[in-house]
Parts: C-alpha cells; sequence; structure tokens
C-alpha cells in the first residue's frame, strides 16, 4: 500500500454503483476495470452466518423486498435476488488480485468476514472499516489485520484507541479533510483515506491535500483525473 505522501488510491466505493448496482459482483468487476486500487464492500450476515455483501439491514431498497437480512438463510436471499447478492467468498474470487476494503456496518459480521478472508487466501489485500465495535473485534481476531479507523470528526482518535485498534489509516468524511488534517495524521505515522467524494471538485481538493486514497461513487471519473495528473 502507499506510503504518507504517495499517488493516491483510487477506491470503488460499493464497486461502481453508477454502472451496475451497488455491492454486487459485477459492480466490484467494474470497479476493478475502471482501474481502481481498491473496492469498498458491505457485509453482513445472514440468518445462518455467512457474510454477503449488503450495505442496508434489509434487502427493500436495492432488491424490492422488505425482509431483514438477519431472518434470511444464504440460500434464501440467492433466491430473493436472483444470485444478485454475494457471498464474501466469492467477492473475494472476483476481485482477484485487487484489495477490498470491507466496510462492516455490524460487528456480529466481522468474524465470520475475517475467517473467509482467511479461507481465501486474502489476506494481504483485505482491509476494515466500520463500526468501532466491529473494528474492535476484528483486531481481537486478527492481530495482523490492517484497519483503517472510519472517523467522523475533527477530534483527534483517543490514544487509547490507537493503541488498541493500531490502525494504518484513519477513514474521515470528505468534507471534514484539509491539507492541516492529513499532515497531522502523517506526522503520526497514519494513512489518510477520505469518504465518498464524488464532484471532480471534491476529489481535486482531496488530491491537493495529499490523502493517500479516496473513495468514490464514480471511480472512472477519479482514475481519469488522477490520470491527467
Amino acid at each position: 500500500m502507499t506510503a504518507a505522501g504517495a499517488v493516491c488510491v483510487p477506491v470503488g466505493h460499493r464497486g461502481d454503483p453508477y454502472v451496475h448496482r451497488e455491492n454486487t459482483l459485477a459492480s466490484v468487476r467494474s470497479a476493478v476495470d475502471a482501474g481502481a486500487g481498491a473496492v469498498e464492500i458491505d457485509v453482513r450476515l445472514t440468518r445462518d452466518g455467512v457474510p454477503v455483501l449488503l450495505h442496508d439491514a434489509t434487502l427493500k431498497r436495492l432488491w424490492g423486498h422488505d425482509r431483514p437480512l438477519s431472518g434470511l438463510t444464504a440460500d434464501e436471499v440467492r433466491e430473493l435476488t436472483g444470485g444478485g447478492v454475494p457471498t464474501l467468498r466469492e467477492a473475494l474470487a472476483s476481485a482477484d488480485s485487487a484489495r477490498l476494503l470491507i466496510d462492516l456496518p455490524d460487528a456480529a459480521a466481522a468474524p465470520a468476514a475475517v475467517d473467509a478472508v482467511r479461507a481465501s487466501g486474502a489476506d494481504g489485500r483485505v482491509y476494515y472499516c466500520g463500526a468501532l465495535a466491529a473494528l474492535r473485534t476484528v483486531r481481537r481476531t486478527d492481530p495482523d489485520a490492517e484497519i483503517a479507523l472510519t472517523w467522523t470528526t475533527l477530534a483527534p482518535p483517543r490514544p487509547e484507541l490507537l493503541t488498541v485498534l493500531r490502525p494504518r489509516w484513519v477513514n474521515y468524511r470528505f468534507g471534514l479533510v484539509s491539507q492541516e488534517l492529513v499532515a497531522r495524521n502523517h506526522t503520526d505515522g497514519l494513512l489518510v483515506s477520505a469518504w465518498t467524494a464524488d464532484t471532480r471538485r471534491s476529489m481535486s481538493r482531496l488530491l491537493r491535500a495529499g490523502v493517500d486514497a479516496i473513495t468514490t461513487n464514480r471511480v472512472g471519473a477519479l482514475c481519469a483525473l488522477l490520470g491527467r495528473r
């Protein structure tokens, strides 16, 4: 991965959702084909404990079924969505050698996600962000996991939290990011990522600030901007 001050990594947010439905294999592959250095995916658990790609707690918004994922087995999810909701193992295989940023909105999914990554031999190309409780669970489950600490305030993370989580990244809302914030984190030995910037103006501002990664729904546009730079 990049060192502080190196070329910014474009990260596809839930794949390439302006081209394909978010958190699907087609969306992941499209982001990789567009030039993404990493692809962010959301992972939750089915009733029978299978980690799958879904941002929401239910299937309603994306798939039209007002059913909670936690109340459905993996087979039921596959049937309801026509196979559209992939398992984490399927996503890891589909991404080939590309890096995946696994967002864990629910701490309950963390152990199963780490297990799936290990079973797929993908430890070296996966890192984690999401709910603080989930990241604590990731760290307990895998002492070597790469963590991007999701952060939504200008106040720096508490030293005790950094000691426990040992993040490599601090993952900020893009509107919070400034050159001063990036410099402070780089001085502390932390990489800075920003989410979710979708306009060229926002992307350009973040690049000038010196961020190490930008997560975007328009990964092709970001890659084109980086190419021009």
